[in-house]
């Protein structure tokens, strides 16, 4: 079967598929958590004393008391079987920007020769995958193997299938971290240390810890895979290499917020209750602003297991998909010119009895301590925003940020009218008139409604939305461990400067609040210049941001040269140079591999499915041309298109050799940042001009030879 008859195929099968309407979602009271081995089972199945130790570690975030293991896994053990389950895993987050296991079945033998379950203490709380296999930055050798996950029970294991898992971190045999999750619980360790600080000076003695809470919004796009198989860029790459613009993509604003397609809503319902079945709480589903583009989001929780949840929700994601006959796509920018998928990261702090940090509260003037934590934030995102924008790094983010409702590279803070207000009146005595706290809309069934305490502002990176902030810079695909382990770790900092002052003062004798009417003007006027609540997208924006000193750090690379310098997770214990070195090392290489193969698809695609169809194309062009100059008699205009044709495959020809040699020179590089540079500067200009030819090649060439799926079939067909 030709690529164009399987395409016209693959198009009337889906139109002609039958729809039904999906059934409802499960009970949720019956299935939410039913597959997570959560405290209410520890109460049932551990005696009284084990039961309350392994709480408390729980609730202090500690390691398993070896003493208690091996009841624990019994339990465990005998739970999970229970449900099914006839193998174990330690799952865990690797470099690779996925997750990892490797199951391992209950059974051992008996002295007898027989066969029985067996899962011991040892079992449960360490594991020994091949380290060398993973990427390590140079931290381990290929010949230096050994490698470590240990069980993590802050995090609640989980069937699924017939596997247990066991949530676990992952470190070297010399004792450094090869994943995302250390970090990650030591930025939170080190967020609570400094916090508490603050607490205790404004005589809350009462909290043990504080901890950030997480909800990330997961965008993504639903493709039919039976249109998706004919595109190896959307096989392999995760998104369209080439592809023009449909006649109506996203310009009405019709999808976003549009009635969900049905067979969209069978596979959302399938997702939900599996994520309900792991105790994920899913709260949100819509239609995003592209068509084809959804967004799943779920309720705020505690960091840690928010960064796990999210990992199995994009895990979910993928394996659910083909049962509906779609392909999840969840690259940053599968399409060109439309919309691009974002993981908007909502991040706050509480103290252990649930108070929120960043809640101004009615009256945010008088709110002495909030206006600490605020004061924090700034500090922090000004004076730690490239470390920030390595939270967000990655090849497929780099094509997304600055458009489309995805914020600039530049990373400021949107404090919004009052908030700002509030700050001018600290930092200059200016007096502002209160807000309004209701509005009228002139229908006469509606009461007077409340106003928020600010707007939206969807092109800014760092946006306060009442009592959070929205960090919208991170992609899609990418773990929300990384952008998190540097919000911590920079509020740590923050706060760990005000409270060394707030101390001193306090010990030498000054009264809390005349230190902070000395200090909090001050760090306001010192961090004004983070603060910005206009247009994101704007040139003057790029204008002012750099007079104000902000960095533009528009490239993964550009970002990454900044790695090596990164004293604040040295300060805050959260990563050793040896650590950070490692993430340059592996980011860089990720990134020179994620573009190498991207050019070396590009190649393929080019020459082997796009210039065949132009060669053929303008050969037939040039015997129609030929043949009507000779009936008139003079030149005509079939001449032009074969002039067209035969330009942008000539140029396509040119532009592949360029590519080629593109290619060539990023696989010799030396080192990884030459590599980095190389994919940088040479790889992706040559396949742009790639594309441009083969995009300016698909509006002219008759569409039923075209070899590839359009993107109004790919975008529109569900």
């Amino acid at each position: 079967m030709t690529t164009m008859t399987a395409r016209s195929d693959a198009v009337l099968q889906i139109a002609q598929s039958h729809r039904t309407f999906p059934a409802p979602t499960s009970d949720i009271d019956a299935i939410y958590g039913c597959d997570v081995f959560s405290l209410e089972i520890l109460q049932k199945k551990l005696p009284k004393p084990v039961f309350r130790s392994l709480k408390a570690i729980i609730r202090k975030g500690e390691r398993l008391d070896p003493a208690i293991a091996d009841t624990v896994a019994c339990a465990m053990k005998d739970w999970a079987i229970e449900k099914g389950a006839t193998h174990y895993t330690h799952w865990f987050q690797p470099m690779t920007g996925l997750t990892a296991e490797k199951h391992d079945a209950f059974l051992t033998t008996t002295s007898e020769g027989g066969m029985i379950n067996e899962f011991s203490g040892k079992m449960l709380i360490s594991g020994e995958p091949d380290a060398s296999s993973f990427p390590s930055g140079g931290i381990r050798s290929t010949f230096e193997a050994r490698g470590y996950t240990a069980w993590d029970p802050t995090v609640p294991a989980f069937v699924i299938g017939s596997t247990l898992h066991i949530p676990t971190l992952f470190y070297s045999y010399s004792g450094e971290a090869l994943d995302r999750k250390i970090p990650l619980q030591r930025s939170i360790s080190a967020l609570s240390k400094q916090a508490l600080r603050i607490l205790r000076l404004f005589g809350n003695q009462k909290a043990t810890f504080v901890r950030p809470s997480v909800g990330p919004e997961q965008e993504y796009f639903l493709v039919d895979r039976r249109l998706a198989a004919l595109r190896p860029d959307l096989m392999l790459a995760g998104r369209t290499l080439m592809g023009t613009a449909p006649a109506k993509g996203q310009e009405l604003e019709d999808h976003y917020f549009g009635a969900i397609p049905e067979r969209v809503m069978a596979f959302m319902q399938d997702v939900e209750d599996a994520l309900f079945r792991l105790g994920i709480p899913a709260k949100t589903r819509h239609n995003e602003v592209a068509p084809g583009q959804f967004e799943l989001a779920p309720i705020y929780e505690d960091a840690n297991l928010a960064t796990d949840h999210n990992m199995l929700m994009m895990n979910i994601l993928h394996q659910l998909a083909p049962k509906h006959d779609f392909i999840c796509l969840l690259h940053e920018k599968p399409f060109a010119g439309v919309n691009g998928s974002g993981k908007h990261n909502n991040w706050s702090i509480s103290d252990s009895e649930g108070n929120n940090l960043l809640d101004p509260g009615t009256t945010p003037l008088d709110n002495a301590q909030f206006l600490v934590f605020l004061a924090a934030v700034l500090r922090a995102v000004h004076m730690h925003s490239a470390a920030l924008r390595l939270g967000t790094v990655g090849a497929g983010n780099d094509h997304r940020l600055g458009a489309n409702e995805a914020p600039p590279a530049i990373i400021s803070v949107y404090l919004g009218d009052m908030l700002t207000d509030v700050i001018d009146t600290i930092m200059n005595g200016v007096t502002h008139k209160t807000g309004r706290t209701s509005m009228e809309i002139g229908v006469s069934s509606l009461p007077p409604l409340p106003v928020d305490r600010s707007d939206r502002n969807r092109t800014s990176p760092f946006a306060f939305t009442g009592n959070k902030f929205e960090f919208r810079a991170v992609g899609s695909s990418q773990s929300i461990a990384p952008v998190n382990t540097v919000l911590n770790t920079a509020m740590a900092c923050a706060l760990d400067d005000i409270a060394t002052e707030l101390e001193k003062a306090v010990s030498g004798g000054a009264s809390l609040t005349s230190a902070l009417q000395e200090l909090l003007p001050r760090l306001f006027r010192e961090h004004q210049d983070v603060v910005f609540n206009g247009n994101g997208y704007s040139a003057e924006w790029l204008e002012e941001a750099e007079k104000r000193g902000l960095p533009n750090l528009a490239t993964t690379v550009d970002a990454l040269e900044h790695y090596g310098i990164m004293d604040i997770f040295l300060r805050q214990k959260v990563l050793s140079e040896r650590e950070i070195l490692a993430r340059q090392e592996i980011l860089l290489e990720n990134y020179a591999k994620s573009i190498g193969i991207e050019g070396a698809l590009m190649l393929e695609m080019a020459r082997t499915r796009i210039l065949p169809v132009a060669l053929h194309e303008q050969a037939e062009a040039a015997d129609v041309a030929g043949k009507t100059r000779a009936l008139a008699g003079e030149a005509v205009p079939e001449e032009e298109r074969f002039r067209i044709l035969r330009g942008h495959t000539t140029g396509l020809i040119s532009a592949i050799a360029n590519l080629e040699k593109a290619l060539a020179t990023l696989h010799s590089a030396e080192n990884t940042h030459q590599a980095a540079h190389s994919a940088r500067d040479a790889v992706v200009p040559a396949m742009g001009a790639c594309r441009e030819h083969c995009d300016a090649l698909e509006r002219i060439i008759d569409a039923q030879a075209w070899p590839l799926p359009s993107y109004a079939e790919l975008l529109w067909l569900h």
